[in-house]
């Protein structure tokens, strides 16, 4: 770490002040899912044992400031505001103070979150138990701030698998960083209690590991790192399962590939790599079965898998990200799911879903995406033949976005259709961040020698304007 570059601090630096923005402008548990995961928290930090409940029977405290915060009521109501006085402020203290000495600790219901993974939770217990002579919204912050944390790691590695996807022009490496440090969505997610910060930092900390053994060779103290890696974005969140095929196989090209050098030892790495990555899933096998429970290593509901047919399931995947082909049955009458769910939800719908911009700025938005990938075509089309040197490092990229979108996809059709909200959010493709920073350097970098900066530049203004447009709208969304 001493020898990370200065620039790579820097748009660390960028990404924790965002996030930590977004932790003091986002009320108490407006932020998705942060109920379910702050429950699941406190279990964890004052009972020492994990929730067994999905159900939302909270404990009093945070049922108390749930209804005192009127959480359900802005959710469902527009013109409902957050508590913005000192008079209401200084009651809803008192009350939660009253509470705490009084109620029983912890609740096995934790919502959503009851199946996930602990690691990211246990992380979470330490700033709750820093803050445990504070209120209820005392240890909240504090979490968040953890949380915050978490966004500059996703910054810092997304730089440093840039400085390695992408070995020419250094500032360009700033520009993609900075892209993904300025993500609305980053901050706002990283700036909440919730494992998808977690998720974020540690998918980026693996891209940057796979692509140094792409470009450096996959050394042994190398492997350990990826495998570690691997192995932490399984104790984090189940949409994790997504990401790590593509993984594997990148660790299978890579021994390959060193097998075809005539190395020996080629394959000794990649297998640590593989096992260290593989050891939590393989643990929780030999739990179950001393314990004499004959189910897979993961529930099949622990991960969203559906149930119905392979037909229907793909069908419902494909419409999720693409145009539905002849002969599909149309799940989303009326939606365009590429722009409507997955674009417009990645340049601004934010808190839970509610807060949107005009439709101008999508429409400027999405045609400012366009210019920005054809100057990335231009520079890949400049650079044609180191591209098609790298083609398997590259598949295996795609392979884990792919991955990622199928898990994604497969979970939302679990509560179709009953559930439209569970269709799609923009949130749950962030693990493929250091991607979208690739896009940006190679976009900047399609401007040529003379106007490559200067584009740089420009794009890093729209992201930082992206950004704070952002957080004025949930101002006022809040407490305008």
């Amino acid at each position: 770490m001493t020898r990370v570059p200065l620039a790579a601090w820097l748009c660390a630096l960028v990404a924790c002040s965002s996030a930590v923005g977004w932790s003091f402008i986002t009320p108490p548990f407006q932020a998705p899912d942060e109920p379910s995961h702050f429950a699941y928290v406190k279990q964890l930090a004052e009972t020492g044992s994990l929730p067994t409940s999905s159900g939302g029977a909270f404990s009093s405290e945070e049922l108390y400031a749930l209804q005192a915060l009127r959480s359900a009521l802005i959710r469902r109501d527009a013109d409902t505001r957050a508590i913005f006085s000192h008079r209401e402020q200084s009651e809803l203290d008192a009350r939660l103070r009253a509470l705490q000495r009084s109620s029983s600790p912890g609740s096995p219901a934790a919502g959503v979150a009851t199946l996930q993974p602990p690691l990211y939770y246990a992380l979470e217990s330490i700033p709750y138990r820093l803050a445990a002579g504070g209120t209820l919204l005392d240890r909240l912050q504090l979490m968040r701030l953890l949380s915050a944390l978490l966004a500059g790691l996703t910054a810092l590695f997304s730089y440093l698998f840039l400085r390695e996807a992408l070995p020419r022009e250094r500032w360009a490496w700033t520009v993609g960083a900075l892209g993904v440090a300025l993500s609305p969505l980053l901050g706002l997610m990283s700036g909440a209690v919730n494992p998808d910060a977690m998720l974020f930092a540690v998918s980026a900390a693996l891209f940057y590991c796979l692509a140094r053994a792409f470009h450096r060779g996959l050394s042994t103290r190398l492997a350990i790192a990826t495998g570690l890696a691997i192995a932490v974005g399984f104790m984090t969140k189940l949409n994790f399962i997504g990401v790590a095929p593509g993984a594997y196989l990148a660790l299978a090209m890579l021994a390959r590939r060193g097998a075809r050098d005539h190395e020996r030892s080629a394959l000794r790495p990649a297998a640590i790599a593989a096992a260290i990555g593989s050891a939590p899933v393989l643990l929780l096998i030999l739990v179950r079965v001393a314990s004499g429970d004959g189910r897979a290593a993961v529930p099949s509901a622990a991960i969203g898998l559906p149930h119905g047919s392979i037909a229907a399931i793909a069908s419902y995947t494909w419409q999720l990200y693409l145009p539905r082909l002849p002969g599909m049955a149309n799940d989303f009458p009326g939606l365009f799911t590429a722009r409507q769910i997955w674009f417009d939800g990645y340049v601004g719908r934010l808190g839970w879903l509610d807060i949107f911009f005009p439709a101008w700025v999508y429409d400027l938005a999405l045609a400012l995406a366009g210019l920005i990938l054809l100057a990335c075509l231009r520079a890949l089309l400049a650079a044609r033949a180191a591209v098609h040197s790298r083609l398997a490092e590259l598949v295996a990229y795609l392979s884990m976005a792919l991955g990622l979108m199928i898990v994604v996809g497969a979970a939302g059709f679990a509560s179709f259709p009953a559930q439209p909200e569970s269709y799609g959010q923009a949130r749950y493709l962030l693990p493929l961040l250091p991607l979208l920073g690739a896009v940006l350097a190679l976009a900047a970098r399609g401007g040529g020698r003379r106007w490559g900066p200067a584009l740089g530049a420009l794009l890093v203004s729209l992201f930082l304007a992206q950004d704070l447009f952002s957080q004025l709208q949930a101002v006022a969304h809040y407490y305008g």
